[in-house]
C-alpha cells in the first residue's frame, strides 16, 4: 500500500497517486482505503441518481465511462473496478479529483474548488470553476515565496465556536503548458495522454491546518466587470460560496445545503469573502499579485510576498 496525505487525511492506497505526497512523519493509522474490487452496476437501495452516479445512505456509486467505475463507503473507502480497455493511468486522475471530492462531502465537509496559499499563518482560498486560474494565481504566488496549501480542490470544517480551518492538500500543482512557460517554471510529469498539463512541484508546502484568512472568487475583468477586488454583500456572499462548492448538483442531492448555508453564511460574517476581478494576461500578473497583497494588509495580513 501507498501513503499519501490528502485534504488532512491519510490515505493508504493499492495505486500509486501521482502528484501526492507522503504523509507528516507520525501520522496517524489510514484515515481512508483505496483499493481494487469488484463494483456493482446497480446499487440497492438507492435513494438519489444522477446519469453516472447513486446515493444509498452511507453508499456512492459512480461510473467514469470508460474508466472505471468507483464506490465510495461511509467516507472511509473507495473501491474501483476499471472498465473493459481503460488506462490505467486515468483511474488515479479521478481518484484525486472527483471521487475524492465526493467521498470528503460524504464525510461531511465543505468542499470547494480552490487553490490556497498560506499567507501571515492563515489560508488564502482562491475559487473559481475549471479555466478561472486558481492554480495559476497560486503558482505565482508560491513562486513568490508562499507555501501551497492545496490545489483545485479545498476541505473546510467549522469548529463549535464557528471558526473556519481549512485542511492541507499535500499534492503537486497541476498546470497547462503554457502556464508553465510563462512563469518559467519546471515541467513535471503530463498528467494524461494527449492532453497538455503537467505536474510542477511547488517550491514550498505548508502540511499543517490553518485557520481561514479570507476567499477570493475570480472573475475575468471584461465589460461590464472592471479589475479589482470587491466585497459582495451577504446575500452574493453566500451565493458565492455555495456557488463553488465542489460539484455543487451533488450538494443537495446528498442532503448538505443546510451545512452549506450554514457554513457560507459564518464565513462572510467572520472572514470575508471577496471578488477578484482580474485579465487573464500574462502581463497583468505582476499588478494582480501587488493588489492582492495589498488587499491582506487591509485586512489585517500584513505579511508580504518575499
Amino acid at each position: 500500500m501507498y501513503s499519501y496525505a490528502l485534504s488532512g487525511l491519510t490515505v493508504a492506497s493499492e495505486v500509486p497517486l501521482p502528484g501526492a505526497h507522503a504523509p507528516p512523519p507520525g501520522s496517524p493509522a489510514a484515515d481512508v482505503t483505496i483499493r481494487s474490487a469488484r463494483v456493482p452496476a446497480l446499487l440497492p437501495g438507492a435513494t438519489a441518481h444522477g446519469p453516472t452516479w447513486q446515493n444509498a445512505d452511507q453508499h456512492f456509486l459512480i461510473r467514469i465511462p470508460g474508466v472505471a467505475r468507483f464506490l465510495l463507503s461511509g467516507g472511509r473507502d473507495i473501491a474501483f473496478e476499471p472498465e473493459a480497455g481503460a488506462d490505467p493511468a486515468d483511474i488515479p486522475i479521478f481518484i484525486l479529483g472527483t471521487v475524492f471530492g465526493i467521498l470528503l462531502h460524504q464525510r461531511g465537509q465543505i468542499v470547494l474548488h480552490a487553490s490556497a496559499v498560506a499567507v501571515d499563518g492563515k489560508a488564502i482560498l482562491f475559487c473559481g470553476t475549471s479555466g478561472a486560474g486558481k492554480s495559476t494565481l497560486a503558482a505565482a504566488l508560491v513562486q513568490r515565496g508562499l507555501p501551497l496549501v492545496t490545489d483545485d480542490l479545498c476541505a473546510l470544517s467549522l469548529g463549535r465556536d464557528g471558526a473556519a480551518t481549512v485542511h492541507p492538500d499535500g499534492r503537486q500543482l497541476r498546470l497547462w503548458s503554457h502556464a508553465i512557460d510563462e512563469l518559467a517554471l519546471e515541467r513535471g510529469g503530463r498528467m494524461r495522454r494527449r492532453l497538455e498539463k503537467y505536474y510542477v512541484e511547488p517550491g514550498g508546502i505548508h502540511d499543517q491546518p490553518l485557520p481561514l484568512g479570507a476567499i477570493y472568487a475570480l472573475r475575468e475583468a471584461r465589460p461590464p466587470h472592471p479589475p479589482g477586488i470587491s466585497a459582495p454583500n451577504i446575500v452574493d456572499a453566500v451565493l458565492t460560496l455555495r456557488r463553488h462548492a465542489y460539484r455543487p448538483r451533488l450538494i443537495n442531492r446528498m442532503g448538505q445545503d443546510a451545512s452549506y448555508f450554514r457554513a457560507a453564511t459564518t464565513i462572510a460574517n467572520a472572514t470575508g469573502i471577496f471578488r477578484l476581478t482580474r485579465p487573464l494576461s500574462f502581463k497583468a500578473m505582476p499588478a494582480v499579485l501587488a493588489q492582492l497583497e495589498q488587499h491582506w494588509c487591509d485586512i489585517g495580513l500584513c505579511q508580504r510576498a518575499a
